[in-house]
This record gives structure tokens, sequence and C-alpha cells, in this order.
């Protein structure tokens, strides 16, 4: 199966360029596109809501999946690689049309090219493990208490990584990306754990009236 995937952000933005760019394409190749899917959702939103999931729950091993570019399928260079390394491991071929050198079945300079994008998405993970482990350095050191109260009981396994979650929220990385750095539990998990704190729910809505604004202020 050939899928074609559609993202814009807001209803003020026209998604049947992208759709056309995607059948042009495919008609100067020689292939036919067998679905679309079309969202309309901002990169802040989750998996689901963006139909990523659905995307990935379709593709199977020699598919295809054809997007205008790669910066449709995430908001970082974390989120669309390691979505990009799922879909690999998966068997799942990418055509970026506006980006065509990373088109996974190019050439050698394709997966060079990609894996540098990995390196570049490592680090940033590798950065911002540290920048929050400094974090908690400078925090123990100036005598702030960290972890568990005295007595306090564990209500989630995720509870111990509190912190930590919190920190990847307030720079608005992904709860997948939060998933895969702190490795523990399901993505389900890491999930609901957010959304049933109340803290942390509350910075999600934060980030998403953040994007609503500027979203409306480049309207």
């Amino acid at each position: 199966m050939i899928l074609g995937y559609i993202r814009v952000s807001t209803d003020k933005q026209d998604n049947s360029k992208q759709k056309h760019l995607i059948l042009e394409t495919a008609q100067t190749q020689g292939y036919i596109i067998d679905e679309f899917i079309e969202v309309e959702e901002s990169s802040h939103k989750t998996e689901k809501q963006r139909k990523i999931t659905l995307l990935k729950e379709k593709l199977n091993a020699n598919d295809t999946l054809v997007v205008a570019e790669l910066s449709r399928l995430g908001r970082n260079m974390l989120d669309v690689m390691n979505l990009i390394q799922e879909l690999n491991d998966n068997g799942v071929k990418l055509v970026f049309i506006r980006q065509p050198e990373l088109s996974t079945f190019n050439t050698a300079h394709s997966k060079l090219l990609l894996a540098i994008y990995s390196y570049f998405a490592e680090s940033e993970r590798e950065f911002i493990s540290m920048r929050t482990k400094q974090g908690l350095a400078a925090a123990k050191a100036s005598g702030k208490k960290l972890g568990r109260r005295p007595g306090q009981k564990v209500k989630s396994k995720f509870d111990i990584h509190h912190e930590t979650i919190k920190d990847y929220l307030l720079k608005e990385i992904s709860i997948t990306s939060i998933h895969k750095l702190i490795g523990v539990g399901s993505y389900v998990g890491v999930r609901n754990y957010i959304v049933g704190n109340e803290e942390l729910n509350q910075i999600i809505q934060q980030n998403k009236n953040k994007d609503e604004s500027l979203l409306a202020h480049v309207s």
C-alpha cells in the first residue's frame, strides 16, 4: 500500500496544496496513492490526534508513506526521527517530496543524511537529560528536598519521575518522546499519568494555549 499523509495546523491553511503535490509526484514517478490520511491539527497535539497512531496501524512491511516534507510528521527533530526509526524498523519506506535526498529507499546518501539527523536527535535527547540531571543536582545542592517526603506513599511507578517529566513538558517535549526518555512503563501509562496529574496536565494546557495563540498571531 502507498499511503499519503497530509497535515495542516489550522483551518486557515490549505491541505489541497500538499495533496496536489503528492498526487503530482505520484503521477510523475508512476505510482498510485491508495489512501490519504488528512489531518487539521497542530504539531503540539498527541500522536492520536494527529492520526500518527492510525498511520502506524495501517502501514506494514514494504508499504510506502508519502509526505510533502519532514516537518509534517512532528514538531521537532527528536519526534520525527523517533517516528522514522520506528517505521524503518517495521520495513516501511518513506518518501519526502520536498527533501527527496532523505527518502529512505533512495541511495546510500539518504542513509547517511538520516544517520546525521539521528545523531542530532540523539544529541538533543542527551542534552535534555543532562540539563535535567544538572537541575536536580543544583536543587539538591541548594538544600531543596527531592523525591518522596518521609512517609509519602508512591501511588504510581511514574511518581519518582515526576520532576523529570515536568521538566520535559516545560521544554514542550512530546509525551511520546518523554516515554522513550524515561524508559518506564507504556506510552498510554505515561500519558494517563500526565493527564491525571493536575500540575502536569496544566503544563500541557499552557503549551496548547501558547501554540494556539502563536497560530492566531501568525494568521
